[in-house]
């Protein structure tokens, strides 16, 4: 449908008046208040809507310059407060706070994230002491992108380096502090459930379509797991399905695949609960070390510990 040039007219007719401190948010939201009906005020005027960008220091009252993009888009005049920012200024976000942001985001869909349904709710809950447009801003601005930051490649080496390069970290750190870490931060989504039940969630998703065929070629030819182009994409793929549904960065996924000799299924329900799915413990760089030992009996330990079956698919792994 065609833009309503009576977009930002008040229901007597008269023009809304919005006042933004010049800056490239004026010239980017300028062009749709005019096209609207509306006016831009030069000085800040009585009854003039004060526009602020999420995030930034806004006296009482301010409204937020997503007022105007959420109508421009919806076409249509939108209440004006849902779209308050808080006022005084703003509060630094706290760890907890992030952290909680991410907790609470886990599992939801992009749109959602993106939207503002979910946020509403979440200051509504009082997850944090900031509004739905702050918590939001943080999230998008902030942390999601320190999260996702997947490989913006094919390149074979560049997978190959960013695997040698969380190899490093996991041979120069205790695999049990490790371990805590990545239980503590993501158990929470497997509370209360079976491992039947939660075996049978991770069955579905990008990962079934990928990791079969890396099984496969890591057994056939260890020495080329990425050397096919189609094989890293599925790789690039699976990973990135990982730091968005664990919301995890991508070291921590990757550190997760070494832990777990490359198997996707283990792997996902490692990132899930902190464990093993078939309730072995996960590789540490001792075991590794001791895996190295041309040592009957402690070949023995380790297959009593890992069972037969991993510790053959541990050396694979390490060959390849």
């Amino acid at each position: 449908a065609a833009r309503s040039r009576s977009l930002f007219l008040w229901d007597d007719g008269r023009p809304m008046r919005f006042y933004l401190r010049p800056g490239l948010a004026k010239l980017r939201l300028a062009p749709l208040v005019l096209a609207g009906g509306g006016r831009l005020c030069r000085v800040q005027e009585p009854g003039a809507v004060l526009l602020a960008q999420p995030g930034e220091a806004a006296p009482d009252g301010a409204v937020s310059t997503e007022y105007v993009t959420e109508c421009v888009e919806r076409n249509q005049r939108l209440p004006l407060e849902p779209f308050l920012l808080a006022a005084c200024g703003r509060l630094a976000f706290t760890e907890a706070e992030d952290a909680a942001l991410l907790q609470a985001v886990r599992g939801q869909g992009t749109v959602r994230v993106s939207g503002r349904a979910l946020w509403i709710e979440l200051e509504r809950s009082g997850l944090t002491r900031h509004s739905w447009q702050a918590m939001r801003d943080r999230y998008l601005r902030y942390l999601r992108p320190r999260l996702f930051e997947p490989p913006q490649t094919d390149d074979p080496t560049q997978i190959r380096g960013l695997f040698a390069a969380a190899n490093r970290e996991f041979e120069s750190t205790e695999s049990e502090s490790d371990s805590s870490d990545v239980a503590e931060l993501s158990t929470q989504d497997g509370v209360g459930r079976s491992p039947g039940e939660t075996a049978s969630d991770l069955k579905t998703g990008p990962e079934d379509s990928a990791f079969p065929d890396i099984k496969l070629q890591r057994q056939e030819r260890p020495k080329s797991t990425c050397s096919s182009s189609n094989v890293v994409r599925q790789v690039v793929k699976t990973m990135e399905h990982f730091m968005e549904k664990f919301a995890v960065d991508l070291f921590t996924v990757t550190q997760a695949f070494l832990k777990n000799s490359g198997d996707v299924e283990a792997t996902s329900y490692f990132l899930q609960t902190g464990q093993r799915l078939d309730g072995y413990p996960v590789w540490s760089r001792e075991d590794d070390l001791e895996l190295q030992k041309d040592d009957e009996d402690v070949r023995n330990k380790l297959i009593a510990k890992f069972g037969a079956e991993n510790v053959a698919k541990r050396i694979v792994f390490r060959e390849s």
